[in-house]
């Protein structure tokens, strides 16, 4: 699904400094603005205005918290006003917030969509009034936009699939159920291709046993927690090891395990995002890992993209974007920007805090405190 390169790219083009102080809290804010509501602070930038849309904050926590302050510092240390708006899941509000930001002129669009479909359309929209586009963190498939900015998502499924096998170590045939995530969102298919990359030879050999995979729609963690527990009930309560493709997800399959008696790490249980509560889950050993994409990477190189794309310089973007990402749909590759994510384990719980995208205060709260001062978190 796509071709990867080493990444020095973080180290030789993404210099500035990790300021976390405005982003506060991870969790989402849910923001409310209509089109045109610029999210700048100040003066407008010298380069013009640059539009973002966000797909949600339901399943995730990372849009508001993350996404959205980083993306705005971002853009403003490269001169631009940025205005960054969040669709809150709904397929109507994100075309109508693309509508607004097309016929306000933004220099770019940056889109990280709902699914392939409204975003290859709002792409095509921006493209037919001269607006260059960038797929951020989803890749429409069939869409228009010639950059994608990202983490590695292939690797992402990997690291949760060797992250199950380390727990799994020794136990031959153990029963594996997998939760994935959203069928219309194409990186929730690249995790499953990584993890697949992993699991499947093991699957085959007997060395370990898949009972089922299942998507969940809309990456809904109180399905994605019903589901299991009726594939875990069908299974004759039986389950040695649970793919679970994010933090929220893993946080409704531990809910169910620990109602039938499987809680406090009995079952290993993968995740993905690095939020509070995953973390907090990991330390109390009912989460065994998760995965750290540092997103300040992401927003920076972005703005890297925003800026030689504005300045009509495509030669410096193809510089930026080597990596290349493959549209089935569209019968296309895609010039890319494909960052390294990391898998966190219980001993590796401190560098997400030491690099500041969360917490102490948000981590070492009453039965954690002890873990936290043994991991040296403070």
């Amino acid at each position: 699904m796509r071709t990867k390169r080493p990444l020095a790219f973080a180290a030789a083009v993404l210099g500035v400094t990790l300021t976390l102080a405005a982003c506060g809290a991870n969790t989402g804010g849910g923001d409310e603005g209509g089109a045109g509501d610029s999210s700048a602070q100040g003066e407008a930038g010298p380069n013009g205005k640059v539009g973002v849309i966000l797909p949600e904050t339901a399943t995730s926590a990372r849009w508001e918290g993350f996404d959205k302050p980083m993306l705005e510092e971002a853009l403003r240390a490269e001169g631009f006003d940025p205005d960054v708006q969040n669709a809150q899941g709904d397929v109507q509000k994100f075309s109508t917030l693309a509508d607004g930001m097309i016929a306000q002129g933004v220099k770019v669009l940056v889109i990280a969509s709902i699914n392939s479909e409204v975003g290859s359309a709002v792409a095509t929209k921006a493209k037919n009034a001269g607006i260059p586009t960038i797929d951020y963190d989803r890749l429409n498939l069939g869409g228009g936009s010639d950059y994608y900015v990202s983490f590695d998502n292939v690797r992402v499924g990997e690291l949760q699939g060797e992250g199950l096998v380390q727990a799994l170590e020794g136990k031959r045939g153990a029963q594996v159920i997998e939760i994935e995530g959203a069928p219309t969102d194409n990186n929730a298919t690249l995790f499953h291709e990584g993890q697949r990359n992993v699991l499947k030879p093991l699957y085959d050999d007997g060395t370990l046993e898949l009972v089922q995979s299942q998507p969940i729609d809309d990456w809904n963690n109180q399905k994605g927690g019903t589901t299991f527990e009726q594939i875990l009930t069908s299974n004759g309560g039986k389950v040695d090891g649970v793919v679970a493709a994010n933090d929220g997800l893993a946080g409704a399959i531990i809910t169910v395990l620990k109602k039938n008696g499987m809680g406090g790490g009995a079952v290993p249980v993968t995740g993905q995002d690095a939020t509070p509560d995953g973390l907090k889950a990991i330390l109390r050993g009912d989460q065994y890992m998760t995965v750290f994409k540092p997103i300040q990477q992401e927003a920076e190189a972005t703005a890297k993209l925003v800026a030689a794309l504005a300045s009509g310089d495509t030669a410096a973007a193809d510089e930026l974007a080597k990596d290349t990402s493959n549209d089935p749909e569209g019968n296309r590759e895609v010039k890319s920007v494909l960052l390294e994510p990391t898998l966190i384990t219980r001993d590796e719980v401190k560098r997400v805090i030491d690099e500041g995208y969360v917490k102490a205060d948000e981590v070492c709260t009453g039965d954690l405190q002890q873990a936290c001062t043994e991991l040296g978190i403070s």
